[in-house]
């Protein structure tokens, strides 16, 4: 009998989400592994027991866990799941660690080898295994969606004998993977769409797709990044003016996307109630970082907010999951190819070599410790050569309001996290 893979239920009822897909099973057992899939772990991705057990896919129940050598999740494991894994198995998962010390720590005490996915580096072996990119491609497209859905108008202009239908005007803000596709739905469904981000070489991009970009571009917009993709911090000069003509655009707007987020820290505040309440009755806005504290005012996690001048914030949590059915799909392929890496196709085996820089990159906590130099004790080295990503720090105003108290002083650019300006 080979290692065995186990593929449990995501116990959060907000996940409806699974860590594998009938193809991933199939390539699992192709590399010698048995696997073990929890009954009704597929169902609310509309993958139902029976197509995993066609591939040759055990329907187990969640006590297979113990004898699992591999867990593939979607979440990270609670505290009653990390009861039922054996020490030493890999768990492969979004451990979403930030903030959460206790439960990287009961990850350690468990003795299982935790691998974070969202820790995964932007690099050309590892681009199918990002999964925060084909997550962020998914909540892009359905962020459009929803704010159509919530819009209750068409988006596209149309002109009828009766008269014209005007087309909604959208306006995204943070051109990252979630930015782009949120770009290029809108403009699908037929809306004018326009974009900004803080740096230069997004123009190109949002031009690409048939959008307007919107910036103050002056001498200082075109050196706001380094050579190294770092985006530098704007003088307050050209924030106040940044904001001045944003806030003049949003009051323009039909919907607003925002998708300004970078993993582990807070979300930065791009739209103020000012900017809000300057909006028609019956815009939209849609908060993509709302579980991160949101890139608006007034957003609310899990909840749809209708302001007092009728505007709606959108603030929906999970929006990868909303579209189930295509982002477990993709989910899975991440997770395929990264326990691909992991195992020695001579001996069939999972071989994990510590040396690699995927391993590297993404273990957080091994053989009863916690490996991970962002969340290992101060003390402790970090290993020679691996990346050590900077704390969380607090969120910043990136686009104040256009009357904004002077900016706060400049932090080191050493401290400064890389950014794409956007979701993933």
């Amino acid at each position: 009998m080979g290692q065995t893979v186990f593929i449990p239920r995501e116990l959060d009822a907000n996940e409806p989400r699974v860590g594998a897909s009938p193809d991933t099973v199939k390539r699992l057992a192709a590399l010698g592994f048995d696997v073990i899939v929890e009954t009704g772990a597929g169902t609310a991705s509309r993958i139902p027991d029976e197509e995993f057990a066609r591939v040759g896919a055990a329907i187990g129940k969640a006590g297979d866990a113990a004898r699992a050598d591999v867990v593939l999740k979607v979440r990270r494991p609670m505290d009653a799941e990390l009861k039922g894994y054996k020490s030493g198995a890999a768990v492969i998962a979004i451990m979403d660690p930030y903030g959460n010390d206790a439960a990287v720590a009961a990850l350690a005490k468990a003795g299982v080898t935790a691998f974070s996915m969202e820790f995964m580096p932007r690099i050309t072996r590892a681009q199918s295994m990002d999964v925060l990119s084909s997550q962020a491609n998914l909540a892009g497209y359905q962020a459009v969606i929803d704010a159509a859905a919530e819009y209750d108008r068409a988006l596209p202009m149309m002109m009828t004998a009766a008269g014209t239908v005007p087309a909604a005007k959208a306006f995204v803000m943070g051109v990252g993977v979630a930015g782009l596709q949120a770009i290029a739905t809108a403009r699908r469904l037929g809306a004018v769409v326009t974009a900004t981000d803080v740096r230069p070489a997004a123009k190109e991009q949002v031009a690409s797709l048939g959008a307007k970009f919107l910036a103050v571009e002056d001498e200082e917009f075109k050196a706001a990044e380094t050579a190294g993709g770092y985006a530098k911090e704007m003088s307050k000069e050209y924030q106040a003016k940044q904001a001045a003509l944003t806030a003049e655009h949003i009051a323009k707007q039909d919907i607003v996307i925002t998708t300004a987020l970078i993993p582990g820290r807070p979300a930065p505040k791009l739209v103020s109630a000012a900017m809000v309440a300057s909006m028609k009755p019956g815009s939209v806005i849609v908060d993509l970082a709302v579980e991160r504290g949101g890139n608006v005012e007034g957003a609310e996690a899990g909840k749809v907010v209708t302001t007092a001048n009728g505007v709606k914030i959108v603030g929906h949590l999970n929006v990868p999951g909303r579209v189930a059915a295509s982002a477990s799909l993709l989910y899975a392929r991440n997770l395929y190819a990264f326990l691909e890496t992991l195992v020695d196709k001579a001996a069939k085996t999972l071989a994990i070599n510590h040396d690699d820089e995927l391993v590297k990159a993404t273990m957080l906590t091994d053989a009863g410790k916690i490996v991970h130099p962002a969340f290992a004790k101060a003390e402790q080295e970090p290993p020679k050569g691996q990346y050590v990503e900077p704390p969380a720090i607090p969120a910043r105003t990136m686009v104040a309001e256009a009357s904004a108290k002077p900016a706060a002083k400049k932090t080191a650019a050493s401290r400064k996290p890389k950014t794409t300006g956007g979701i993933a």
